[in-house]
């Protein structure tokens, strides 16, 4: 029997306090509850509160997963965000330390959006290979910390959570089991989403950018159509290698980027609504930690019996996307509340809006 790693745990964690639509209003964002539901789908986000970072959402959805699976360390770490707690040195190692596994070798993990894909099939290549007995998988996003909050084409999609999963080696049969995967990139595209300054290309230090060139952008029109095909591409040659056709797929969780994007993937694969699951509605855009904030949801609610044939796909910045054939896990996910250490963060706030789109 083919072996394969499987999620034998369910984490996740989002801070207290959910944005509505027009709480963004109210703070000076020229838009409206209307115009943001008609273009994402999107009724609420998460955002962390001063003090909070992507470590600390990370910490309490791995606690989670570990707690789901009955288990108390892992033979490896990987985090998957593209919001670290620093630029310099990853935040993988200091989650490790924080769950009582310093020792244990922890790395980050950055492809954006398609984050949890990439690090889902490195954590199965480095089970099948037998290096470790179990990877905890993690990953998380404070956007709001990146996000412009005056630009309502990116401050009214992304929200901050965390999402985990902990793997360890079973079979193929066996309810979450990661059967396939299929990644690609295409850095001829790397200007559609991007944060302009701040990297070795250029520094602070030797450039003044303006105000808008440190925070994330993204060109929504054009990534929308890459994001479309690519997911649909990349789902379709997952399904063929694990030989499933797409009728016997009883769930198919995308990355929740936008209800748009969602709706055009699965009409593209003939994938029926109810077999459609995720929770954009009330996270919104949370990044690499979508997919698994989404199983998350789903599995609590009890919506996809275990063992049941999966499809997951993602598309991010880089531009990177990958899709993975799963069963559905039998693992209930455990929630826990981050726990915010005591830091300093300023804040950003939009001029008064005199109009509403």
């Amino acid at each position: 029997m083919s072996a394969a790693a499987v999620i034998t745990g369910l984490g996740a964690a989002l801070p207290p306090d959910r944005i509505t639509n027009e709480q963004l209003v109210r703070e000076g964002l020229d838009t409206s509850d209307a115009w943001i539901r008609s273009r994402t789908g999107i009724r609420s986000r998460y955002r962390v509160r001063p003090g909070t970072t992507t470590g600390d959402l990370a910490v309490a959805a791995a606690r989670g997963a570990l707690e789901s699976a009955g288990a108390y360390d892992a033979g490896l770490v990987i985090l998957a965000t593209t919001t670290p707690d620093r630029r310099c040195p990853a935040t993988a190692p200091e989650l490790a330390a924080r769950l009582g596994m310093t020792g244990t070798p922890a790395f980050d993990l950055a492809a954006v959006c398609s984050g949890f894909v990439y690090a889902a099939a490195v954590a199965s290549a480095i089970l099948m290979a037998g290096a470790y007995d179990s990877v905890l998988l993690v990953a998380a996003e404070t956007y709001s910390t990146i996000v412009d909050p005056c630009d309502r084409e990116t401050a009214v999609i992304f929200g901050d959570g965390a999402g985990a999963v902990y793997l360890t080696r079973g079979n193929r049969r066996d309810p979450g089991a990661l059967v396939h995967f299929d990644l690609g990139s295409d850095g001829t595209g790397s200007d559609l989403i991007t944060i302009p300054a701040g990297g070795s290309g250029r520094p602070y230090a030797d450039v003044l950018p303006p105000r808008q060139d440190r925070y994330f952008r993204m060109r929504g029109r054009e990534v929308y159509g890459r994001a479309v095909r690519q997911m649909a591409a990349s789902s379709r040659t997952v399904l063929d290698l694990a030989g499933w056709s797409t009728d016997s797929v009883a769930a198919f969780v995308a990355h929740q980027a936008n209800q748009r994007i969602l709706d055009s993937v699965a009409d593209r694969l003939g994938i029926a609504a109810d077999r459609c699951h995720g929770n954009l509605r009330d996270v919104g855009n949370t990044a690499a930690a979508s997919l698994p904030l989404a199983l998350a949801d789903t599995a609590a609610r009890d919506a996809v019996p275990p063992g049941a044939r999966t499809l997951l796909t993602a598309f991010g910045g880089g531009l990177t996307w990958g899709s993975v054939a799963m069963t559905w896990p039998r693992a209930k996910p455990v929630r826990h509340a981050p726990e915010p250490r005591p830091t300093h963060k300023e804040t950003d706030s939009c001029p008064p809006s005199t109009t509403t789109s």
